[in-house]
């Protein structure tokens, strides 16, 4: 136990700079991106899931939060709400970056995502024929104090996200060490389903959960070779932060919620058996 305890702190704290530095590069962006692409998304039109695919997939503070009130007052359609909540990556980059991930896989991973959430964007307002409703309704943008600190300044707001994510790392990398020790790389694998059809199912509902550990820990299982590359975008498909916490907390139709948190599921499943299928093949 000690020794997993040592091992855990140590991994951890080697990412302590790598994250900061991570986080730092996101903040600029976020603070540069944040505004101009909520307004290109309330302006889109049909367009909207094209956008909503490729602003979704910048680190941005509360974005997918924010598209949730968009579609709730009808000003975005829910392709484009679908769009933005497949693209999104919550802590995946960061994550990736400090734990110095191939470029090429992490470029995939990121064009994935949005290649899926436009395609299933589209198709979902094609199907419903969604109509933009110009409501002048003002919209209160979410902004989650777990998730963001937009007001402190990138290099305040960096500290803050690096401590609450390395918090989240080391709690994930004791556990899957623990694993690891106690079980196996093996039984481990077996219980998240690696290499069979169903582990998609298991890792999409990590990814519903809605706090930036699920990203994590879908993020860690991935790196640390105990999901498969499908399942691992079937979670980070899901993993869409607070924002569905969002969408319960402000749509009164929970008819409706329910549908969009299914639909969201499904597509992560089928995306992450589809790529699952094709890696074993190829």
């Amino acid at each position: 136990m000690q020794e997993i305890i040592i091992d855990t702190l140590i991994d951890s704290i080697k990412l302590l700079p790598f994250l900061f530095v991570a986080f730092l590069i996101i903040e600029y962006i976020e603070h540069k991106l944040n505004n101009k692409s909520k307004n290109i998304i309330k302006k889109s039109g049909k367009l909207g899931p094209l956008f909503g695919g490729i602003f979704g997939a910048f680190p941005q503070c509360g974005f997918s939060a924010a598209a949730t009130n968009l579609y709730v007052t009808r000003i975005i359609s829910l392709g484009t709400l679908i769009s933005i909540y497949l693209s999104t990556s919550d802590e995946m980059l960061p994550i990736l970056l400090s734990e110095k991930a191939e470029i090429k896989t992490i470029l995939l991973i990121i064009i994935l995502k949005i290649i899926i959430g436009m395609i299933f964007g589209f198709v979902i307002d094609y199907v419903l024929r969604n109509k933009k409703n110009n409501t002048e309704e003002e919209i209160k943008e979410f902004c989650n104090d777990e998730h963001c600190h937009c007001d402190h300044g990138i290099i305040k707001s960096s500290i803050k996200h690096t401590i609450n994510i390395l918090f989240f790392i080391m709690l994930v990398t004791f556990i899957l060490n623990l694993g690891m020790f106690y079980l196996g790389e093996d039984r481990l694998s077996q219980i998240f389903m690696k290499n069979q059809i169903f582990g998609p199912f298991i890792s999409s509902l990590v990814g519903l959960i809605p706090n930036c550990g699920a990203s994590v820990v879908i993020t860690e299982l991935y790196l640390k070779g105990a999901i498969t590359f499908g399942s691992a975008m079937a979670g980070l498909l899901t993993g869409s932060g607070v924002s569905l916490l969002v969408l319960f907390k402000i749509n009164k139709n929970i008819k409706e919620n329910l549908n969009i948190l299914f639909m969201v599921y499904i597509i992560g499943v089928v995306c992450g058996m589809i790529i699952d299928i094709i890696n074993f093949i190829i």
